[in-house]
């Protein structure tokens, strides 16, 4: 007991594999009930048992077996991953249960094997118990027998595949145990049901005692077929419909399924293929030659004997065929003759497809035999006609077929209409298309009315069968010429036919004729690409009557449907027509039909138009009417609006009427007329246009076409050709007459108007869209001028695809005419417009003398015959397809020994295949196969020569003749390594464009296999590249199960590579939608599906992009349109994956990237570990696939995931558009993911797949900009996974692919560091492939071009070394590279690079010095010129010339030239008064009254504007120029620009969005410009106010707030997306606008408010597009300043500096890019000041080094981005050589080996400047400190204010920041206002001209939000106290209340700044001038205009502005505002 408690605490997987039996029983027992309680399928649960299943089977313990068993059948029928587990169970059931005595266990077993069959592992089972059969215990023989009867019985014979079972059963009736043979009896007995009569072949050998004991028990089975009881999982819709009919009782449907099932049994198949070739007489081809006749005989009895088995092996018959065919032809002895015949017949039966390659030889020497009276021959020959006929198809007959119709004999002409007659019987419309139909028709018609009776009746028979097979509508087109009587005995002979598919099944006969049944539809599948299914399904087994049904159908709806519907009118008299118009038309009207007055006319066509709108199309008179109409006037009316109503009435009559070609004569030749008139001619297009959908497009635009060029009108042949252009595209290109059209459209070439040669050359652009390449046939003789423009419009139309027709035909033809279009689409298409072409037959031209010249031992003579024939074909342009004895003779040189003649012949082949077009097709098995053989020629360029002939073959013929037959699998055998590759490419890039193959690919599998272990390393490579494209046609389990064949070691190996190929398997390509079905006829000939496949897939991958945007539903529609077709042909649950995924669809809504914390972090630690495979691989194996997607399964959407590891490639685009869609809302969950994604793409860059590569590419260019955006940086972990593979693509051939590479490793080093980018690139240089090679080295001359030297790694002298050995390379384009890298180093770092290079080759270096000999040539003159340009194109705006300095003595040249090109933003310098000592908080914070003064603006204005002095009210109307500015653009925009700054916030929110609104238009946006910095300037005092005011009021609702801040943060960011206005922005404003934007991401009180965060993340957003938008110059500047200011205020946050800094850096990594748009005088000039405050030293004493670093980073960036050149741009700092940035910047630059010599001692003059520095910072505090104590004492105040005014004056740059930083607001205001006062006091009114030369370097700081200790005064609302503040509030004031005029203000504030001296003078350090400072550059035109005004007037002194009059004066004014409100 002890034990048992001991296994009891087991879990149940442990019990299952206990060693105690009961343990294990137990074990059992809770697993049974386990199993039965998990509902999910895909529980992790099922993984534990996948090992234990086999174990529970074939337990040692009986009675733990049967529990175990039990538990085995619970799994596999619960389990989703069972089927692994397939092979092991099935075998342990077959050898462990199987033996056992007790029934229940066998029962068991055999419900296992069918639940492994139910599970959709039929094959393996049966393959496990096939293998059963051998074993030597009868009772396991048995079993297995039993079992396979029970699961055919069952499932039937679709999913059972008896031929291997068939072949063992005569094995098993000879069996010695009793129990065997009754078991295979009943076995037999189960398969005859199911293939009938099929099985008798294979049985015939057994014993006759058997044989008549099973024939016994057949004739008892019944007639009915059987049927599937028991379903797939994948069959469900088939259970649920068998469960359906067994309630119902009835069992009409299942006729057509099982009659399927029937039909795939065919009784060759089963049988095994003989080998006759060897077993052929030695002497065979001597006696077939012998003079006695009874010797041939010998012979030819001999072949008999061996062709009479029924299946041949597949070998080289060419001998034998050619044998027996002189025979036939040639042999005079009929009895012979006969006897020839009849081998030929059991040849074709034996070989069935495989003989269709000698086809072509046979059958033309058959039909010249037939002229033989004797019945026996002629008997013969009529077999051995039909039997070849089944192995090919009736379009490769044709050509042959049609040379004897008009023979003299007229035996022949009967003979060949009776074979045609038989041949049709087995024909269906898509086996038989109008294109073969059409040339026999026309033989027949001839043949009806031929003097001899038989050939007559012969005739009509074959029409009537084609008529019963095809359908009376399909061929009544081509009878229109004959009389009733014989169009009845057609008819007649008809109704006798009875087709090959309408015979019973029943019996011998009924089998015959199943098997021939079967063989036509194998044989003609391929041409018609899938559909013939439909028709040769189902149908086939009805009685022929409903058979003509289905046929007609959808032939009735083909090119001739309006002929066949055609509306058939009489021509009625002028009188008729009076009468029945008169019946509908009101009296008045048909009265002034012909008025003389045009309005009585005009009035009769409106109740024309009316009376047609309410007619019935039953009951409308067409002709009657539109005789009405032409009726005098007619067309020829004068009156234009007349004539518009006219053909807009005879279009609504065609619209709506019944209209003939009868009525439609009657109006042509009058709406061609009108076609170009200017008024009318719309409408008569409207018209010509209504005609072609009612009479059909190709009649109408034939008729409109020669009446347009019978006129002489050049506008109207313009407009119709025009006209008929647009037509085609809407009706589409079907049943158009090229021809006729060709030749008007030649015409109009030579036309002298250029308008019509410019419409004809248009048109055919049209229909080049739908003909393709052939078009241009037909005009090669016209003038080449001509021709290149017709190549230019084809050009054009290069990669379009025409348009979907929605007129006509299509929009009436319904599904079944796109069903008839895509059966047609092989054989119609191109081949249609190649038959067009003339054709010359030059067989006549290959004499016999030129095939023997080609043939002859000498090469010379060879040559010259091989020239001859090359002459004959060029000569002839376009050729028939026959061509004599020349394929036989051009097949012996393709081997010639003189590769000269081989590669001439390969030139002669593709001449031919363009010649012949698609004809060809009957070349392709005896001419074709010998190019294929070239393939594995020795030398690479007969190689190239003959894949070129391949290609241009294949383009004419189609790929399916290729496919078809041994000949492909024969070539693969040949052990040749170069053709194994050759062949293996081409099928790999050839299969994936195809819809379907034929099943002979099976054939290749087995080379296929071999090649993947072939000991040349290309050939493997090749064949693992075809096998996804064998495994997309094949299917995987087709191609798993052909391994089992091979040898154990290679099927491990190989089951490998097919599960790897099955990972990246492509997707078959859609059929096209079917509206498009006639546009398919474009790409030319039979490679249709192939050639166009490039030209759509980028629709498709639009389709594929719009997948989740609004027309979703389109692309959907259009997979369940092709899905359609599919699944009525009986492919299971084609359609089902469509409805799911729109299923899907809904749940896909919701993040797809799910953030896990740490995980990546995680994901690093295991790979490092080696815990999981490092991504690392040549080729991506299953391991990794299946590694990653287990690492998704957490961070993505479960539907995303299934997606993204499809095998279809469209559903890899798809999810590549939902994750771009998704990036930037879930941009952290991407970046927590981001290396699981980027590993994701690494295995797409394996994939063949274009467009896929291309939405990859979009995708990564889009994430690396997002994290660009993001300042993340890739760790080495996320690129050593991801840049070497990237890496590859960048040697694709594709350059779209390359191009978007490079661009995609340019951003790469915005994310990760160059230094560590370049090994990778380096890496990329050791390619074998030469782009991938050239372009890394371009890449890494970019990287050291950018980044300097430095960047080669591991040291410059080894990278430089493997560079430069690239200059040796063969390939020309990778030596250029090389050099031209090695060329930017020396640019560089000059001469040192040839030591860093090394020893190169005499060659090489010559090379190189050469090549940097022209470089220096190239590079001298541009500097010059690119400095004017970049001041050109980037001219500094107002504030990129303030000169940070006051003085400019040695300002160099360029900074002169730059300043003197923006002389006027020098005058506008910032020199403010400072006159106004207002205190206006009081004002602007009082808004009660803001919105009670509509008054004051309507009536009090002129009075207000006046001076104060002298009140004259017509001072208003003095000055038109004021009025004109107000009511301008600028002036609104001023006005609402004011009242943004507002103090109510609807009001501000208001103007926001005006001035939104206007920033939103591109057009209106413009409109802005000039006004940037003032709205911006109005936008920052907003933010203040709400900062200082709104914020803190209680009563406020903080939604409104929250509402405000919105509205302030949207339009800035609309503003800062034109970046144009963004540009706008000055530095001042700038330097403001961080500061305020930095400071609300800091307010704490922010994230209290709702949404708050929502918020910080938008000013985040607004940050970075300010940094990105604005001038570089200008917010590099600004930010330089900003971090000034913070570090120097101690009671900043530390975080300010911070984010300051972050920006910094941000700017920083932008460098690269906007470096040549940066003045880099300014920037230095900034850095310069900012080391002049913060020396090294005092940096180093920040409590954080960050700064220090910024700045570090910085400099080194430019130095390495300008090199040397840096130093070039100190041109601004004073005493450059004392500046600590230059020495800093000097060791930089020598450190990076970019600068050689300038040595100096810079450490003891460093150490020099810093004693100096220490000295004066002692004196000055000393200084300072005494002054500070004056001012600080009662007494001595006035005097200390005036030491420090002259202190100030003397040191400019004294710094009295500490010495006010501890001082209270007050006292800081004090200093300021006393030095004011001093100032003003000793300037008095005289004031000084501000110098030119000395211009202020900055204004101080307006935009601080928090108190601060700067050294600017600021007042207790932390505001500087500087004059232009209260100059912007003063007029803001004024604006709000209607009184805004600010040009007084304005000239004060200019004619002061003329007289100031620098503000710079008064200030304690150098600082940037504010937004407010620079308000006055803005409003500059008010100022003048106004002030100029009032200097006019009263002749005011130009200082008046700064006089105390003047003060008073707007004093008075300001008070006048205050009572007016009150």
């Amino acid at each position: 007991m002890g034990d048992d408690s001991e296994w009891m605490k087991l879990p149940i997987d442990q019990k299952c594999e206990h060693k105690v039996w009961k343990a294990r029983l137990n074990g059992y027992e809770e697993a049974v009930k386990l199993f039965q309680r998990i509902e999910d399928e895909k529980s992790p649960e099922w993984g534990k048992y996948l090992g234990l299943v086999r174990k529970f089977v074939t337990d040692s313990n009986a009675v733990a077996q049967l529990k175990g068993l039990e538990a085995a059948l619970a799994y596999i029928e619960n389990a989703h991953v069972a089927g692994k587990t397939t092979g092991e169970v099935v075998s342990g059931v077959v050898n462990k249960v199987f033996n056992q005595p007790k029934a229940r266990a066998k029962e068991l077993g055999m419900d296992i094997c069918l639940m492994y069959v139910e599970i959709e592992k039929a094959e393996v089972v049966q393959e496990e118990l096939i293998k059963g059969l051998d074993n030597k215990n009868p009772k396991i023989v048995v079993a297995c027998v039993e079992t396979l009867r029970k699961a055919l019985s069952e499932f039937g014979s679709k999913i059972i595949t008896l031929k291997p079972v068939v072949k063992l059963l005569p094995k098993l009736f000879e069996s010695r145990e009793k129990a065997v043979r009754d078991e295979a009896k009943l076995l037999a007995v189960e398969i005859y049901k199911w293939i009938r009569d099929a099985l008798r072949p294979p049985l015939q050998n057994i014993n006759s005692v058997q044989l008549k004991e099973l024939e016994e028990e057949w004739v008892k089975l019944p007639t009915s077929p059987p049927r599937q009881s028991r379903f797939l999982r994948s069959q469900q819709d088939l259970k649920a419909k068998f469960e359906q009919q067994q309630a119902s009782g009835g069992d009409q449907v299942d006729g057509d399924d099982d009659e399927e099932c029937v039909e795939a049994a065919d009784p060759y198949e089963l049988l095994e293929a003989v080998e006759i070739l060897s077993k052929l007489p030695k002497d065979f081809y001597d006696k077939i030659e012998a003079k006695k006749w009874q010797e041939r005989k010998e012979a030819l009895e001999a072949v008999e004997t061996l062709t009479k088995n029924p299946k041949l092996e597949s070998g080289d018959y060419g001998d034998l065929v050619r044998a027996l065919k002189k025979v036939v032809g040639k042999d005079t002895n009929v009895m012979l003759v006969a006897l020839a015949a009849k081998c030929l017949a059991r040849l074709a039966a034996g070989l069935r497809k495989k003989f269709g390659t000698y086809a072509g030889q046979v059958v033309p020497t058959i039909l010249e035999k037939f002229k033989e009276k004797k019945p026996q021959v002629v008997q013969a020959l009529q077999e051995a006609i039909d039997a070849i006929f089944l192995t090919t198809t009736l379009q490769n007959l044709s050509e042959d077929i049609l040379s004897v119709m008009d023979n003299k004999n007229p035996s022949i002409k009967q003979q060949a209409s009776l074979f045609l007659a038989r041949s049709f019987r087995h024909c269906t419309p898509s086996t038989l298309p109008k294109s073969v139909l059409k040339p026999f028709c026309a033989a027949f018609l001839k043949q009806v009315n031929d003097s001899a009776p038989e050939v007559r009746d012969a005739a009509f028979e074959a029409l009537g069968t084609a008529m019963k097979a095809v359908g009376e509508k399909a061929v009544n087109p081509f009878l229109a010429d004959l009389d009733k009587l014989k169009l009845d005995k057609i008819k007649e002979c008809a109704d006798k036919v009875e087709l090959a598919g309408g015979k019973k099944g029943g019996g011998g006969g009924g089998g015959g004729g199943a098997a021939e049944k079967k063989e036509k539809p194998v044989a003609k599948a391929a041409p018609a690409a899938e559909p013939p299914p439909k028709p040769s399904g189902p149908p086939k087994k009805a009685p022929a009557a409903k058979k003509s049904k289905p046929a007609a159908a959808p032939s009735g709806k083909s090119k001739k449907v309006p002929e066949s519907k055609e509306v058939v009118e009489t021509e009625l008299s002028l009188e008729v027509c009076e009468e029945k118009s008169a019946a509908v038309l009101p009296a008045t009207c048909m009265q002034q039909l012909d008025s003389a007055n045009w309005k009585e006319r005009l009035a009769s066509m409106e109740e024309f138009q009316r009376a047609v709108e309410q007619m019935d199309r039953g009951e409308m008179p067409c002709q009657a009417l539109v005789r009405m109409l032409a009726k005098k006037p007619g067309f020829k009316e004068t009156n234009f609006q007349v004539m518009q109503m006219k053909l807009h009435i005879v279009g609504l009559i065609a619209q709506k009427g019944v209209f003939s070609k009868t009525s439609a004569l009657v109006v042509l030749d009058g709406l061609v007329d009108k076609i170009g008139d200017v008024k009318c001619g719309g409408n008569a297009k409207e018209a010509l246009t209504a005609i072609g959908e009612s009479c059909s497009l190709p009649w109408t635009a034939e008729q409109v076409v020669s009446m347009a060029f019978s006129q002489k009108n050049p506008k109207n042949q313009a407009e119709t050709l025009n006209w008929l252009a647009n037509a085609i595209k809407e009706f589409g290109f079907t049943g158009i007459n090229v021809k006729a059209f060709i030749n008007n459209v030649k015409t109009a070439l030579g036309a002298t108007n250029p308008a019509v040669r410019t419409s004809a050359i248009t048109l055919l652009g049209t229909m080049y869209l739908y003909m393709g390449a052939p078009l241009r046939m037909f005009f090669e003789d016209e003038k080449t001028a001509l021709l290149s423009q017709i190549d230019a419009e084809f050009e054009k139309m290069q990669g379009q695809s025409a348009p979907a027709p929605f007129r006509g035909a299509t929009k009436r033809g319904g599904e079944e005419n796109g069903e008839e279009a895509e059966e047609q689409e092989d054989e119609g298409g191109a081949g249609d417009v190649m038959d067009l072409l003339p054709r010359t037959d030059i067989s006549d031209k290959i004499t016999s003398d030129m095939v023997s010249k080609i043939g002859d031992k000498n090469w010379k003579i060879r040559k010259e015959g091989l020239d001859e024939v090359a002459a004959v074909i060029s000569e002839a342009k376009f050729i028939q397809t026959n061509i004599g004895d020349l394929p036989m003779a051009l097949k012996g040189r393709l081997n010639d020994s003189n590769k000269l003649l081989v590669q001439q012949t390969l030139n002669i082949l593709q001449q031919l295949a363009t010649a012949m077009g698609p004809g060809l097709k009957q070349h392709v098995k005896n001419l074709g196969f010998s190019i294929i053989t070239v393939l594995g020629d020795s030398k690479a360029n007969v190689r190239a020569s003959a894949m070129t002939t391949l290609n241009a073959w294949v383009e004419q013929t189609g790929m399916k003749d290729w496919l078809e037959g041994e000949d492909l699998s024969e070539e693969l055998k040949k052990e040749n390594p170069f053709l194994r590759q050759e062949v293996l490419g081409w099928l790999a890039e050839r299969l994936p464009n195809m819809r379907t193959v034929s099943p002979d690919l099976m054939l290749c599998v087995p080379q296929l296999y071999a090649c993947l272990e072939d000991r040349s390393g290309d050939v493997r490579k090749k064949a693992q590249d075809a096998l996804p494209t064998f495994m997309m046609h094949l299917s995987y389990e087709k191609m798993n199960k052909a391994t089992s064949k091979l040898k154990l070691s290679s099927k491990d190996q190989v089951v490998g590579m097919l599960e790897k190929a099955r990972a990246v398997m492509p997707a078959k390509p859609a059929a096209p939608a079917k509206a498009s079905a006639p546009a398919k006829a474009a790409p030319s000939s039979g490679s249709a599906s192939s050639s166009g496949k490039p030209a759509t897939a980028p629709a498709s991958v639009q389709s594929a992009a719009d997948d989740f945007g609004p027309s979703e539903p389109k692309p959907d529609t259009k997979r369940a349109k092709s899905a359609g077709p599919a699944a009525k042909k009986g492919v299971v649950g084609k359609k089902a994956p469509v409805k799911a995924s729109a299923k899907d669809e809904e749940d896909r809504s919701g993040p797809i990237f799910t953030l896990v914390p740490n995980a990546k972090e995680q994901r690093m630690k295991e790979e490092k570990a080696l815990k999981i495979l490092k991504w690392n691989f040549m080729t991506p194996r299953d391991e990794y696939v299946e590694q990653l997607k287990t690492q998704m399964s957490t961070c993505l959407a479960r539907w995303l995931q299934d997606e993204l590891f499809h095998f279809d490639f469209q559903r890899h685009v798809k999810a590549i558009n939902a994750m771009i869609e998704h990036m930037e809302d879930e941009r952290d969950a991407v970046i927590g993911c981001l290396d699981l994604v980027l590993k994701w793409f690494t295995l797409r860059f394996f994939d063949t797949n274009t467009s896929v590569l291309m939405k990859v590419l979009e995708f990564l260019k889009l994430l690396f900009t997002m994290l660009k955006r993001e300042d993340y940086h890739l760790s080495d972990y996320e690129a050593s996974s991801f840049i070497p593979y990237l890496i590859l693509k960048v040697g694709e051939s594709k350059d779209v692919v390359r191009k978007d590479v490079r661009a995609i490793l340019s951003m790469l080093n915005k994310v990760y560091p160059a230094s560590k980018l370049f090994p990778f690139v380096m890496e990329g240089t050791k390619s074998k492939n030469s782009k991938q090679r050239c372009e890394c080295l371009e890449e890494l001359g970019c990287l050291i071009e950018c980044f300097g030297v430095n960047v080669c790694q591991p040291t410059p002298a080894k990278a430089l070394k493997d560079i430069a050995v690239h200059i040796g390379d063969r390939d020309t384009t990778v030596r250029n590279a090389a050099l031209n890298t090695v060329v930017v180093v020396y640019n560089v770092c000059g001469d040192q690079v040839f030591k860093l290079i090394g020893n190169l080759s005499e060659k090489d270096m010559s090379m190189l010095e050469e090549r940097i000999k022209r470089s220096a040539k190239k590079a001298a003159p541009p500097p010059p010129k690119q400095a004017e340009r970049a001041q050109r194109e980037h001219p500094p705006n107002s504030t990129a010339t303030f000169l940070r300095k006051p003085a400019q003595e040695d300002m160099p040249n360029k900074l002169n030239q730059a300043r003197s090109h923006n002389a006027h933003s020098e005058h506008s310098a910032p020199s403010i008064p400072r006159e106004f000592q207002l205190d206006l908080d009081m004002i602007e914070n009082d808004h009660t009254n803001v919105c009670e003064l509509p008054d004051l603006v309507q009536h009090k204005l002129d009075e207000l504007l006046e001076p104060v002095m002298i009140p004259e009210p017509k001072i208003r109307s003095v000055s038109p120029h004021f009025d004109d500015l107000r009511n301008s653009t600028a002036s609104t925009i001023n006005f609402v620009i004011s009242q943004v700054a507002s103090g109510d916030i609807n009001t501000s929110i208001q103007a926001l969005a005006q001035i939104d609104e206007v920033l939103r238009q591109e057009d209106k946006a413009e409109a802005m410009s000039g006004h940037i910095d003032q709205f911006l300037i109005a936008t920052l005092m907003q933010l203040r106010l709400i900062y200082n005011t709104h914020m803190a009021d209680e009563r406020l609702d903080k939604k409104d707030i929250f509402k405000l801040y919105s509205c302030i943060i949207g339009n800035m960011l609309s503003l800062f997306s034109v970046e144009s206005l963004a540009r706008e922005a000055s530095m001042g404003v700038l330097k403001d606008l961080m500061h305020g934007l930095i400071t609300l991401m800091l307010d704490s009180r922010v994230e209290d408010i709702e949404d708050g965060q929502q918020l910080i993340r938008s000013v985040n957003l607004l940050v970075v597009r300010v940094l990105e938008k604005s001038d570089q110059t200008n917010i590099l500047s600004a930010l330089l300043v900003l971090l000034q200011d913070s570090l120097l205020t101690s009671a900043g946050s530390p975080m300010f500096s911070e984010l300051v800094m972050k920006c910094l850096w941000r700017m920083i990594r932008f460098l690269p890019e906007t470096i040549n748009s940066i003045n880099l005088d300014r920037i230095l000039l900034d850095v310069h000041n900012f080391m002049k405050v913060f020396p090294k030293e005092k940096l180093k004493q920040l409590k954080s080094d960050v700064p220090h670093r910024t700045l570090k980073t910085l400099l080194h960036t430019l130095c390495k981005l300008k090199g040397a050149k840096i130093l070039d741009h100190l041109s601004m700092i004073e005493n450059r050589n004392e500046s600590e940035l230059e020495a800093h910047l000097r060791r930089v630059v020598k450190h990076s080996g970019n600068l050689s010599g300038h040595k100096s001692d810079k450490g003891s003059e460093k150490g020099a400047i810093r004693t100096d520095e220490k000295m004066s910072k002692s004196k000055v505090s000393e200084i300072l400190s005494e002054i500070f104590k004056k001012i600080g004492s009662k007494e001595n105040t006035k005097e200390g204010l005036t030491e420090l005014y002259e202190y100030k004056l003397k040191y400019s740059d004294a710094d009295v920041e500490p010495f006010l930083s501890n001082t209270s607001q007050f006292f800081q205001s004090y200093v300021e206002r006393g030095l004011r006062m001093i100032e003003s006091e000793r300037e008095g009114k005289g004031r000084i001209q501000s110098s030119t030369t000395v211009i202020p370097q900055h204004a101080g700081d307006a935009g601080t939000y928090m108190p601060s200790s700067s050294s600017v005064p600021i007042n207790s609302n932390g505001e500087d106290l500087k004059p232009a503040v209260y100059y912007e509030r003063l007029k803001i004031l004024r604006q709000r209340h209607g009184l805004e005029n600010n040009s007084k203000l304005q000239q004060q504030q200019q004619s002061g700044q003329d007289e100031r001296p620098p503000l710079s003078s008064l200030l304690s350090k150098p600082t940037v001038a504010s937004s407010t400072d620079m308000l006055h550059s803005k409003l500059s035109q008010l100022k003048e205009s106004r002030e100029s005004h009032f200097q006019q007037e009263h002749s005011h002194s130009p200082t008046r502005s700064s006089s105390p009059a003047n003060l008073d004066d707007l004093k008075k004014r300001l008070e006048r505002i205050k009572s007016n409100r009150q």
